[in-house]
């Protein structure tokens, strides 16, 4: 809890913090990648095969090494929440969140009454009993990190009114399925598409929340040049192109050899 209380008072102070994604489900890579120093970690639950077994093993790893491990889920689906913070998440990353009503309904899924709808039980995030109450309290005075995901120009459109619902922490851009839905998919240099992602982050800093985007591939110029933008919530790379990319890069440096 210590770790993901450190990550709230950084998103609330709208300080940068740099995290990556788990889309493969070997706990030794999470292992690795949550010693490497990334400020929080997610295990991606929409675009991979993890299941919720593996997710909590994920989850526990990334945890006992001290840093907050959110969830990025397949849907905004009350259920799946759940299960993923009795699982022990910090918090998690909401996919298409249009509107003021999708967050809501995101906020209250991962409370317990009177603030939501998640329903009580013991699993590993209340110590399986025994810290019930510290959780409890915990959950109860804000602790879980929920961020939604803007990539639809409805959530545009509707952006004000989605981070203004109490409980949302900041915004994450999905830009493929951004211009997807403006009718320009894959288009990311496209002026409308641009403009639209210009509009997210204005919008969001004039109302002081933070937010950021996926630097998909592991370059640290493209990752500062988002830090340069103003983006405080970023993603660097996943571990399935940190691998590739360094497998390619070395056999790619001896391509002369090879060909002998």
């Amino acid at each position: 809890m210590k770790s993901a209380i450190l990550l709230k008072q950084h998103l609330i102070a709208n300080q940068l913090t740099v995290g990556s994604w788990i889309t493969l489900a070997h706990p030794a890579i999470a292992e690795i990648m949550a010693r490497a120093g990334f400020d929080w970690l997610t295990v991606d639950m929409e675009h991979s095969v993890i299941t919720i077994r593996e997710a909590e093993e994920l989850i526990r790893v990334v945890s006992l090494c001290n840093v907050p491990a959110l969830v990025r889920l397949t849907s905004n689906n009350s259920d799946l929440i759940k299960r993923v913070m009795d699982a022990g998440a910090s918090g998690i990353i909401v996919p298409m969140v249009n509107s003021r009503a999708d967050a809501e309904s995101a906020v209250s899924s991962v409370n317990y009454p009177p603030l939501g709808k998640r329903g009580v039980g013991l699993a590993r995030a209340q110590g399986y009993g025994p810290n019930f109450g510290a959780y409890r309290e915990w959950l109860g005075g804000g602790g879980a990190v929920v961020m939604v995901m803007i990539e639809h120009i409805d959530a545009v459109r509707n952006l004000r009114e989605i981070l203004a619902v109490p409980g949302v922490d900041g915004y994450f851009i999905g830009p493929y399925d951004l211009s997807s839905s403006m009718g320009l998919a894959g288009q990311l240099e496209h002026p409308e598409v641009v403009a639209a992602i210009a509009e997210i982050r204005s919008t969001a800093k004039a109302m002081g929340k933070p937010g950021g985007v996926h630097v998909i591939e592991p370059e640290p110029e493209k990752l500062r040049a988002f830090i340069a933008q103003g983006f405080t919530f970023l993603a660097y790379s996943l571990d399935m192109r940190m691998l590739d990319r360094t497998a390619r890069l070395g056999l790619d440096s001896i391509g002369k050899e090879r060909n002998k």
